[in-house]
């Protein structure tokens, strides 16, 4: 059988004014992810890749094992949920990157997560 290797992944950013520090250039946003395996067959998330860009054009990027100290293994229909933070010097920038993930069947392929948009909302006086 022919297998299916397909996880959606989802983003919702928002800001954190109570761990900003406009003063100190330190705009702290939170993100919440959803992954879904919206496959045929199951898998595990073994790690992760971001590039974090902000309004400067200044990037960094990020590696690591797994999500939050976490591997979930996804059963096909499964969602999964984590929500994590990332601090930039600008009020606005941009987050995108991968999820490296195993089938399992041993087939390892990638999950992209869409580029999404970390801003700052402006308030009207």
């Amino acid at each position: 059988m022919e297998h299916n290797y397909h996880i959606r992944v989802l983003a919702r950013p928002f800001y954190l004014p109570e761990q900003s520090n406009e003063a100190s250039e330190q705009y702290t946003f939170a993100y919440q992810i959803t992954i879904e395996n919206t496959g045929t067959i199951t898998a595990k998330l073994i790690a992760r890749h971001w590039i974090i860009e902000d309004a400067t054009g200044k990037t960094q990027e990020v590696r690591g094992l797994g999500v939050i100290g976490e591997h979930p293994e996804l059963a096909p229909g499964e969602i999964y949920e984590y929500t994590s933070g990332v601090t930039l010097e600008t009020p606005v920038g941009t987050m995108r990157g991968t999820y490296q993930m195993i089938a399992a069947d041993g087939t390892e392929f990638e999950a992209q997560i869409e580029q999404f948009v970390l801003s700052m909302p402006r308030t009207l006086h």
